[in-house]
């Protein structure tokens, strides 16, 4: 479901451009509003609709999720922590659905300065920085290394 933005509710202010992180998210220049430049290319994070405090960013439902006819309004509610998405159908009926804005409390996550630097081996892992530890996991799951044939 792309992203687009109500050109009334939004002051232009650049929080879905700093946080989109498939930079789809722009400023026009003419109108000082967000526009999503690419709705194709939109990874369906949410995190636009997350992030906008004006409530401008909304989603287009697909067929399956949201059928013809029928419209998808998101909430964010700063104070709750929650994202609400309300689903009103063509014959009326109406869904709604709440998640937590995060999974963590606020202030939980380490800054990356926290972290010792990686080693200069870690480049050729197919880990991430600082996996499996901060996932508070032993290991990861990961296929044995393969031979090469001659």
């Amino acid at each position: 479901m792309p992203t687009f933005t109500y050109m009334t509710r939004c002051d232009g202010c650049g929080q879905c451009v700093d946080i989109c992180p498939s930079d789809i998210m722009h400023i026009d220049k003419t109108y000082r509003r967000a526009v999503n430049i690419e709705p194709n290319f939109c990874w369906e994070c949410y995190s636009c609709v997350k992030a906008c405090p004006q409530h401008a960013i909304d989603v287009r439902g697909y067929a399956d999720f949201a059928p013809l006819g029928a419209s998808v309004t998101v909430l964010r509610e700063e104070a709750r922590g929650t994202v609400s998405w309300k689903i009103t159908y063509r014959d009326g009926r109406v869904k709604e659905f709440t998640f937590p804005i995060r999974t963590t409390p606020w202030g939980s996550i380490k800054p990356p300065s926290d972290y010792a630097a990686p080693e200069a081996g870690a480049l050729s892992s197919s880990l991430l920085a600082h996996e499996p530890d901060a996932l508070m996991v032993e290991a990861l799951p990961a296929l044995p290394p393969v031979e090469p044939q001659h």
